[in-house]
């Protein structure tokens, strides 16, 4: 059996999810109060570039563990009904987050498309994690 292409396998999902530009989770996130806004990418990436504002962190590889009422691990944001938006960098692994979360029950679930990269090439607002993170950045030599 052959490995699969994954940036295929991604194109061929985003065909059975909500796909969001940036300017769609603008809208979103000024008409929803109650919007879940996660960043699935791992801490050294919020730390060094920064993040969406009011965006919650979820790593990706924590993701169904934090979503599970039955994990010891479960973070009460996640809620079934609840509109949720997952990015990533560049909208790959937010494509797989998304599948994951629908086939756990979760029914109000989107990515942005172009990802975190999207959002700051549009000239879009960021968050500096590193100021208020406990993890630091690392001095340059």
């Amino acid at each position: 059996m052959a490995l699969v292409d994954i940036f295929k396998l991604t194109t061929e999902l985003k065909a059975g999810i909500e796909n969001l530009s940036v300017d769609d989770l603008k809208a979103e996130q000024a008409a929803n109060p109650d919007l879940l806004v996660l960043d699935i990418r791992e801490i050294q990436e919020l730390i060094e570039l920064g993040t969406i504002p009011d965006a919650t962190h979820c790593s990706r590889g924590m993701l169904e563990f934090w979503a599970s009422p039955a994990s010891p691990y479960y973070r009460d944001y996640f809620q079934e009904d609840r509109r949720t938006i997952v990015f990533c960098a560049g909208g790959g692994r937010s494509v797989l987050a998304v599948k994951a979360l629908k086939e756990m029950g979760f029914n109000n679930v989107a990515h942005l498309e172009s990802g975190f990269g999207g959002w700051k090439n549009a000239g879009e607002p960021l968050e500096d994690v590193s100021k208020t993170s406990r993890w630091m950045r690392r001095p340059k030599d």
